[in-house]
Order: structure tokens, then C-alpha cells, then sequence
């Protein structure tokens, strides 16, 4: 009797280990799946809402995000972003990376964005000049210029027009105030162009000219070569290049022929007389009651020697 009360303890005892290990596996299962479904987030700082090239970064510029990776080269630390200023636009709810901002110490403000060795220059523009309101920063344009060049040639007269410069990075495009001639403040429409130091030193002494914004695509960098028009050629329909290609030239010396020399004549052979013909002689030979006659011919030799 005991004996058969231990072999049922035991059989449920087994039996008992074997639904603990498959409700083990079932609760695993789901635990792994669970897991899954909710992977582990991070923090990351992104921007709350848009900044634009030149503003300062402030605390209340800052906001975190949740994300299941952060993305490389991403800024974790807010002490790295705070007084820092923004030289490429940050749209909301992205990432902060080292390339969009200025180092530290640098500030912001408009001189930020400028890229080493190259220069901003700021041009007047009227609403003509400056494309009605298109010429916005980011935007590319080409800077023609007109007016009368000093000196001229005899078939180029008049007012010229040519493409200045071409493929120009707008910087900023805004309103600024001067002085006018009563010491008033106007104001007036402002274009910042990136420019070179050499483009630089041409825009300024273009200044001093009429000078025409053109807008481009900005996906369309190509340099394409102009040779200007002229203000005949609006009536005559030549352009610069033309017009001096017409101008009179020197003739070009002609090159000294040499007079051909007399081909020698040709030699005619003469004709050759034919041989003169052999003279005969008749010889009568007697010989009894018998008579020949023999017809002896003479050589040209012997008719010479004799001769």
C-alpha cells in the first residue's frame, strides 16, 4: 500500500514538472514576441520647429525625439548644440549634425554662412533688377551688365549688353535703409551674392553700370559661352562678334609666284632616208656561137669610193 501511494506521488510529480516546463515555454514565447513588437527606443535632439541660416540656438530651439536608432554623425548633447549658430537650414523635427552649424565661438548672424574663400557682396536692386521677389536665398542667377564701353571700334557703336558673371549663389535678399540725399532713411531692396574675391572686384566696378539679375535653374550649373549683343544689332541683326568679324582688315599680302619656266620643246625625231637603191650593170658574155647577158649589181660603198 505505501509502496503504491509513492508510485502515484511520483507519476504526479513528473507529470507536474512537465506542464511547469510547457507553460514555461509558452510564456517565453510570448515574452520574445512581446519584445519584438516593442523594440528599445532612444533619445535623440532634433529641432522644434524650422531654423534658418544665421539664427542662434536657444533652449527653446531644442526637442527630443524617440527613435529606434540614432542616426550618425546625430548631436546627443544639448551642451554641444547651445549657442551655436545655423549656417544651412534645419527643418522641424530634424536631427542636429555638426555640418549645418557654425563652431563654437564663431556666433551667428549672416557672416556664418559664407564659405571659406569666398566672398558676400551686396548689390542695390529695384523690383525689376531684382526679379520681382524670386531672387530668394538658395536661388542661382546670371549678372548681365549694359552700358557704353570707353572706347569702341568704328563698327561696334552704341550701348552693349553681356552676360557678366553667371551661375551666382543668392545669399539673402531683403530690405536695408540708407540715407537719401536730405539725410532721410529710404528704404531700399538688397541682394547678397557669393561670390569670389575676382567676381568680387568685377560686381563692384559693375555697379557703376546698369546691371540685370537673370534667374537660372539651380539645378543647371553649365557655363555657356555669350558674345553679347550691341544696339545696332537689335535693328540689324548682328552681334558683337559679328559686327567686329565685318570690321575692314589690311588685305593679306599675296604670296610672290614665281614666273613658270618655259617647258623645253619637244624633240621631233628626224626622218632617215631610205638607202639609196644599187645600181646593176649588163655584161655580154661571149662564148663560142653563144651570147649572154649577165646583170652585175654594184655596192653604195663602191659607188661612193668611186664617186
Amino acid at each position: 500500500m505505501k509502496k503504491r501511494l509513492i508510485g502515484v506521488f511520483m507519476f504526479a510529480l513528473v507529470v507536474s514538472a512537465g506542464a511547469a516546463f510547457v507553460l514555461y515555454q509558452l510564456i517565453s514565447t510570448k515574452v520574445t514576441a512581446g519584445a519584438s513588437t516593442h523594440p528599445v527606443t532612444k533619445t535623440v535632439l532634433v529641432a522644434a520647429h524650422d531654423l534658418q541660416p544665421g539664427a542662434l540656438i536657444t533652449d527653446r530651439d531644442i526637442s527630443t525625439q524617440e527613435v529606434v536608432k540614432i542616426p550618425d554623425g546625430a548631436i546627443v548633447k544639448k551642451e554641444d548644440l547651445l549657442n551655436r549658430g545655423v549656417v544651412s537650414p534645419i527643418h522641424q523635427d530634424t536631427p542636429f549634425f555638426d555640418p549645418l552649424l557654425a563652431k563654437k565661438g564663431e556666433g551667428a548672424g549672416f557672416a556664418t554662412i559664407i564659405p571659406p574663400g569666398m566672398r558676400a557682396l551686396a548689390i542695390k536692386v529695384n523690383e525689376v533688377v531684382g526679379l520681382a521677389g524670386f531672387a530668394v536665398p538658395g536661388m542661382h542667377v546670371d549678372v548681365l551688365v549694359a552700358g557704353t564701353p570707353p572706347t569702341a571700334s568704328a563698327n561696334v557703336t552704341g550701348a552693349i549688353s553681356r552676360t557678366l558673371l553667371q551661375n551666382i549663389t543668392v545669399l539673402s535678399a531683403g530690405q536695408n535703409y540708407q540715407k537719401d540725399a536730405e539725410g532721410k532713411p529710404v528704404m531700399v531692396q538688397v541682394v547678397n551674392l557669393l561670390v569670389t574675391p575676382e567676381q568680387a572686384e568685377i560686381l563692384n566696378l559693375a555697379t557703376d553700370e546698369r546691371i540685370q539679375l537673370v534667374l537660372r535653374n539651380p539645378n543647371d550649373h553649365a557655363v555657356t559661352e555669350t558674345h553679347g549683343a550691341v544696339t545696332s544689332s537689335l535693328f540689324e541683326g548682328t552681334s558683337v562678334r559679328t559686327a567686329r568679324e565685318e570690321a575692314p582688315r589690311d588685305p593679306a599680302p599675296k604670296p610672290h609666284r614665281r614666273d613658270p619656266q618655259p617647258s623645253p620643246a619637244p624633240v621631233i625625231p628626224q626622218p632617215v632616208a631610205p638607202p639609196p637603191a644599187p645600181k646593176t650593170s649588163v655584161i655580154e658574155v661571149l662564148s663560142g656561137a653563144t651570147r649572154t647577158q649577165v646583170t652585175v649589181s654594184k655596192a653604195p660603198q663602191d659607188q661612193e669610193a668611186r664617186q
